[in-house]
């Protein structure tokens, strides 16, 4: 059975969760598959340094993602979509009503939940 062709990976604010899915995905699979990510409601900000640094320790650069939004693909036209937080569930399920795809949930802790020292928090986004 062949696997997906394009893959899009869907959060709340496309900030960590995703764009770090995205990375990972691209990073092992190259060219093969087509990756992208969305946020429900887009943080404009820079990528989060947290997610960087546990992504740089596995040798992927996250530094230069954009946070973008559903309005923001040149193409909804997925394989298969996987949301990462319940928000994203929803918006997703909405998204893959009309169109052929697979759709999956994997619930994902949100790291910035957890309080602590800078250990326990790196911790958490490499669980993610």
């Amino acid at each position: 059975m062949a696997g997906p062709t394009s893959v899009l990976f869907v959060c709340t604010q496309n900030a960590i969760r995703s764009p770090m899915a995205e990375a990972i995905l691209k990073h092992v699979a190259g060219s093969r598959i087509f990756v992208d990510s969305v946020g429900v409601r887009p943080d404009e900000t820079e990528p989060d340094p947290f997610a960087v640094a546990a992504l740089k320790e596995i040798g992927i650069d996250l530094s230069r993602h954009r946070p973008k939004g559903f309005d923001d693909l040149d193409d909804d036209n997925f394989d298969l979509v996987i949301s990462l937080s319940p928000e994203a569930q929803h918006r997703a399920v909405e998204m893959t009503r009309t169109t052929a795809c697979d759709l999956e949930f994997w619930n994902t802790l949100d790291p910035t939940v957890v309080e602590g020292n800078r250990e326990a928090r790196m911790a958490a986004f490499r669980q993610v």
